[in-house]
């Protein structure tokens, strides 16, 4: 299944819209900065554009989980172990940041606290911190495969989603809210995008666009 075309052309477009569904909808969310805003303020209740991206995460968290299978299954036989993490660093993005945070929903402003938002927050906090070591873990398998070309680029992006996480998680620190590090969206959208860089590159291996 993991060469599978079919999976691989769905796996990256779900990906593409991953980044490409929010800057559309930013231009019907007035007030909307997506420099300054993370993704899920979108799917906040003061939202317009509220019901089409948590109905857009909860697709999102329910196709990766199943991708965090399809990953299992491919790699159990020769590494175990690895695989199991692979399952666990998808799973758990997946159900955090995926269907949970796309059932509850988070506030626009930091300072509205409900038991929806805390369990979005704590959700999408353990996703991220989970998939961060999705191209670590991959880096490992090429390596081990000897495929030298995969093994430096998802190491290369494990590193770069490392670093971005980082500022995003400084850029929540007042300190520094007016500083470059301030531009959580921005670092959100980069965290993402190296964290994805596996499964990016896989399918467009697969797709034989490389």
């Amino acid at each position: 299944m993991i060469n599978n075309k079919i999976f691989n052309s769905i796996l990256l477009f779900t990906i593409v819209g991953e980044f490409l569904l929010p800057w559309i909808l930013k231009h019907f969310y007035p007030g909307y900065d997506s420099k300054m805003m993370v993704m899920s303020a979108l799917g906040s209740p003061e939202s317009p554009v509220r019901l089409v991206y948590n109905i857009w995460l909860v697709w999102l968290g329910c196709f990766l989980s199943f991708t965090a299978f399809v990953y299992f299954f491919a790699f159990k036989g020769n590494f175990p172990v690895l695989s199991v993490l692979i399952l666990l660093a998808i799973g758990l993005f997946a159900v955090g940041a995926g269907v949970l945070s796309g059932i509850f929903s988070v506030n626009e402003s930091k300072d509205v606290v409900t038991a929806a938002s805390k369990i979005h927050g704590t959700g999408a906090a353990i996703g991220f911190m989970a998939l961060m070591f999705f191209p670590l873990l991959c880096s490992i398998i090429a390596f081990k495969q000897t495929d030298r070309l995969s093994g430096t680029v998802c190491l290369c992006a494990f590193i770069l989603a490392f670093v971005c996480f980082a500022c995003f998680i400084m850029g929540d620190k007042e300190e520094f809210a007016k500083t470059i590090l301030g531009y959580e969206g921005l670092w959100e959208r980069l965290t993402l995008f190296f964290m994805y860089v596996p499964f990016v590159y896989k399918a467009i291996s697969v797709l034989r666009f490389i």
